[in-house]
This record gives C-alpha cells, sequence and structure tokens, in this order.
C-alpha cells in the first residue's frame, strides 16, 4: 500500500513539473515572440541594413551559447531576449525586402498566417494526442545539419534553385521540429523551459522565413 502511494506521489509530481514546464515554455514563448516582433518593426522602420550572413551566424551562434550556459539561471533569461532581439533586427531587412515587392503585404501576411496555423496546428495536437515523437530525433538532426549546409552553399554560390528547395526542407524540419520539442516536454525530455523556449523560437522563425520565400517566390513575376 505505501509503495502504490510513494508511487502515486512520483506521478502526480512528474504531471506537475511538466504542466509547469509547459506553462512557463509558452509564457516565455510568448514574450520573446512580442519582443522579437517589436525589434523587427524597429529594424524595419528605421531602414537599417541586414548584418550579412556571416555577423547573423556569429550573432545567433554567439547568444545561443550563452544562453545554453546559463540555462539554469537568470542570465539565461536574458539571453534568450537578447537571442531573439537579435533574430528580430536580422527579420527587418528581410521584410522590407519583401513588402517592396508587388503583393508583398499579401506575401508577408500569408507566411504569418501561415506559420500560426502550423504551429497551432502541430501544437495542439502533440499536447492532446500526448503521443511520443522522440523517435524524430536523430532524423532531424541530420535534417537539419543538411538543410543548414545546403543553405550556405545556396547563398555563397547564388543558386536559387537550391534556395528554395532549402526553404522547402526547412518547412517540413521545422514543423517536425515543433511536434518532437512539444513531445519532449511532454514526456520529461525537456525539464528546462529556457531551451525549450528557443527550440520553439528558432522553429518559429525558420519556419516563417522558409514560408516567406517560398510564397515571395510563387507570387513573383
Amino acid at each position: 500500500m505505501e509503495n502504490r502511494i510513494a508511487t502515486m506521489t512520483r506521478s502526480e509530481a512528474s504531471v506537475l513539473s511538466t504542466n509547469k514546464v509547459i506553462r512557463n515554455t509558452y509564457m516565455l514563448l510568448s514574450l520573446t515572440l512580442a519582443f522579437s516582433a517589436v525589434t523587427a518593426g524597429m529594424s524595419l522602420a528605421l531602414g537599417l541594413p541586414h548584418p550579412g550572413i556571416i555577423l547573423t551566424l556569429v550573432g545567433y551562434f554567439g547568444l545561443l551559447f550563452l544562453t545554453t550556459k546559463f540555462r539554469n539561471s537568470g542570465l539565461g533569461i536574458l539571453f534568450v531576449f537578447a537571442l531573439t532581439g537579435f533574430m528580430g533586427y536580422t527579420l527587418g531587412p528581410i521584410l522590407s525586402h519583401y513588402l517592396s515587392m508587388p503583393n508583398g503585404s499579401q506575401v508577408v501576411m500569408q507566411a504569418m498566417g501561415g506559420t500560426a496555423a502550423i504551429f497551432l496546428g502541430l501544437s495542439a495536437y502533440a499536447l492532446t494526442s500526448r503521443k511520443d515523437f522522440s523517435f524524430m530525433g536523430g532524423f532531424l538532426m541530420v535534417g537539419i545539419l543538411v538543410a543548414f549546409l545546403a543553405g550556405l552553399g545556396a547563398v555563397f554560390f547564388e543558386m536559387p534553385a537550391l534556395s528554395l528547395a532549402v526553404s522547402a526542407m526547412f518547412v517540413l524540419l521545422m514543423s517536425g521540429l515543433i511536434l518532437y520539442e512539444t513531445s519532449n516536454i511532454i514526456h520529461g525530455g525537456e525539464t528546462n523551459y529556457v531551451m525549450a523556449t528557443v527550440t520553439l523560437y528558432v522553429s518559429i522563425y525558420n519556419l516563417f522565413t522558409s514560408l516567406l520565400h517560398l510564397l515571395g517566390f510563387a507570387n513573383s513575376d
């Protein structure tokens, strides 16, 4: 009887811990998305130039390293906002480019709507079905690495067709990452809401920019 009570207590504690991670993750994700939108809007309004691929990668991986290192302290939250704010700044010039196109506003709104629909739909499915998508981890890691390297090749060798293919790959990979990370939180694989927030934010950011690229191409002459 005592063993059964102890088992129930551990189970209840695990559920409470998981619910806390989910709640904190989505709260912090909402705040970082709002902050990122503000920095993107400021970058767009001020007409700031894009920092370039090299500085973007240095800034992203540098801030990601600091976020990971301090993920268990208050500094981790500070670096999350620094990271998402920086990514918002890099988004401003990208939005400016698409808004200058014919039907640019429509393309941006379609990309935003598509990103929201995919994220909310996949998150809701993972939360309600409670299926374990941990089996996708290895595939996603390899896929993202291949897509990242292919994306760099498309930029440096100016290969538009490859760039479009990479964007299509990222739409699929980021959708899978949303399922994987949400499942990871539910099943206790991810207990740090700072890192969970970063993973979901990066998924949303890449999903949005990839959809923007594909829709921009489809709506261009």
